[in-house]
């Protein structure tokens, strides 16, 4: 049953691609869509009050800035936000608030929020108000997601353009990225999450009587206004400690999977967009095509793991995998699935408890957020990581055939290649030197508060790689809430988020302004199934060469020892 899922999941994922793909060119294109007369209105008028030029188009430079100001903008408001939110009005009580705001969680948090990892060094129902859920968190899900957006479609017009000094209007594409994207299908999503139970209310906490005759507190809030935009936005922070395997936040298989496809079909989507812009619809499915390989090949490896019977209950006469973390409503298909999506992409929204899982089970989690979101990724940003892979690839392929390499037209020189192999290299320099930094210090070992040996190891090293990813998700054997693991997580989130993209742009700004190089007979084609597979190969090297050493030491250390 399970594999039927995987099946169908899969299934729709690529078969949404193209009409989502074609959608989205459209909308940053300019040309009409359903929605241009109610929306069309909305663009004028939010155009004029931020005083938008809409016409005047902006250098890769000028658009990195203005993506760089919006992002420390709302980064500063929403810090402010959370220093005084004890002083806003509603719920929950007072004495619920458990967690004091410092500083350092505060700004761990801002930070988190705006750049789409929304690692949560908290619990929610015990630190936040409500009116800071909908305030700061919610509204950074939809403007955070939307600048991702917009830097993706930056990045595509460096392939679709030639002898320009220009990518686009970073203003434009991010109303954009808004009204026609994230709005309208957020709006939809969430009606649909309340109709299966996801409460939306700013009632008291409930006191509520057991059986037994104990006490139970059942948390409230506006769950609803959270949920579908937490997928959707690829941010992926709980309303609640519990984040998806909360019942109030995910009740039911249906709003699972739908999560799953709300974080999955937009980042897929965009490699059909790319193709489109750029003037070579294969090359688009044969990146995705890459994209499916890898997600089924991970899928496979982590069922296995979890579908195994754990060795510690042989003697037990214990039937089935492992559901140790695992809700009984998702089952392991349901909680593998989610577990391989959400580490695929930037969106940590888990809904089991992935320090619970095999040691095969958490090398697969970790290999999906340090391989660079390539599989799907994140809002525009998972599209940029496989086309820089996919240009390492054609570097490696030229050096074959003895001709410079080109891609889609564009020569790739050296210049472009060092810009590439800076993205390249950004990631495992973060993390493995945090990592490393973490493990030799008494203040990183201060953490482990549950593991110590291989298992304690992967936590610290899955820490770092989800903060680079702007993933989110946690080993929660990790007590991550100290100024240490505040202060580090946040300078890996800032590189993952600001880093990787000003290097994206950069290069999408030479690219654009070549001229595009007609194909000839030595070219190596970017649309072809040998093409897809010396791209799968390229990152399988580069993963191997960056971070086995470091997978050695942890979950494969572990899995060889049980």
């Amino acid at each position: 049953m399970r594999w039927l899922e995987y099946f169908v999941f899969l299934a729709l994922v690529v078969a949404l691609a193209r009409p989502a793909g074609l959608y989205l060119a459209r909308v940053f294109e300019g040309k009409s869509t359903f929605l241009d007369p109610a929306l069309r209105p909305a663009e004028s008028f939010l155009h004029r009050w931020l005083g938008v030029r809409s016409r005047q188009e902006m250098s890769a430079g000028v658009y990195t800035l203005c993506f760089l100001l919006f992002s420390a903008a709302g980064t500063g408001v929403l810090l402010l936000l959370l220093l005084i939110q004890r002083r806003l009005p509603s719920g929950p009580a007072d004495h619920y608030l458990t967690t004091p705001m410092t500083a350092d969680l505060a700004a761990n948090t801002a930070i988190s929020f705006a750049t789409t990892t929304t690692w949560q060094a908290y619990g929610g129902e015990s630190t936040l108000r409500y009116l800071t859920q909908l305030l700061g968190l919610v509204s950074q899900n939809f403007l955070a997601g939307a600048a991702g957006l917009a830097v993706g479609i930056a990045f595509i017009r460096g392939f679709a353009r030639e002898r320009s000094a220009t990518v686009g209007n970073f203003w434009v594409d991010l109303v954009r990225a808004l009204l026609w994207v994230l709005l309208p299908l957020a709006l939809v999503g969430s009606l649909v999450l309340m109709w299966q139970g996801v409460p939306l209310n700013l009632a008291p906490y409930t006191e509520a009587h057991t059986l037994e005759g104990g006490a139970q507190t059942i948390a409230q809030g506006p769950v609803g206004a959270l949920e579908f935009i937490k997928n959707l936005g690829t941010n992926g922070g709980g309303f609640f400690n519990a984040n998806g395997a909360h019942p109030y936040e995910n009740p039911t298989p249906l709003v699972n999977f739908l999560g799953l496809l709300a974080i999955a079909v937009l980042p897929a989507s965009l490699t059909i967009t790319f193709g489109h812009m750029a003037g070579s619809p294969r090359a688009g499915w044969t990146l995705l095509a890459v994209m499916v390989v890898l997600f089924a090949g991970g899928l496979a490896l982590c069922d296995f793991a979890e579908a195994a019977a754990p060795p510690q209950l042989a003697n037990l006469h214990v039937s089935g995998g492992n559901m140790e973390g695992k809700e009984v409503r998702f089952g392991i298909g349901g909680s593998v699935l989610a577990a391989v999506v959400t580490s695929n992409g930037a969106t940590g929204s888990y809904n089991s408890m992935h320090d619970s899982y095999r040691p095969v089970g958490v090398l697969v989690l970790l290999v999906n957020m340090l391989l660079g979101e390539v599989v799907f990724g994140g809002l525009g940003t998972g599209l940029y990581s496989m086309v820089m892979i996919a240009l390492i690839a054609v570097f490696i392929g030229g050096l074959m055939i003895g001709r410079t390499p080109e891609y889609l037209g564009k020569k790739i020189t050296a210049a472009e290649i060092r810009w590439t192999a800076l993205y390249a290299l950004l990631t495992p320099a973060v993390v493995l030197v945090s990592t490393s930094v973490a493990i030799a210090t008494s203040a990183g070992r201060a953490g482990l508060v549950t593991n110590g040996g291989t298992r304690g190891f992967s936590e610290v090293l899955f820490a770092y790689a989800s903060s680079m990813a702007n993933n989110g998700q946690s080993m929660a054997g990790l007590n991550a809430n100290s100024l240490f693991y505040n202060a580090t997580t946040a300078v890996a989130m800032l590189a993952g988020r600001f880093g990787l993209a000003a290097l994206a742009l950069a290069l999408a700004g030479r690219f654009a302004a070549q001229r595009r190089w007609p194909t000839t007979v030595g070219t190596l084609p970017g649309d072809s199934a040998t093409f897809g597979a010396l791209v799968l190969g390229t990152i399988v090297l580069v993963g191997a060469v960056c971070f086995l050493p470091a997978l050695a030491l942890g979950p494969i250390a572990e899995a060889l020892h049980h």
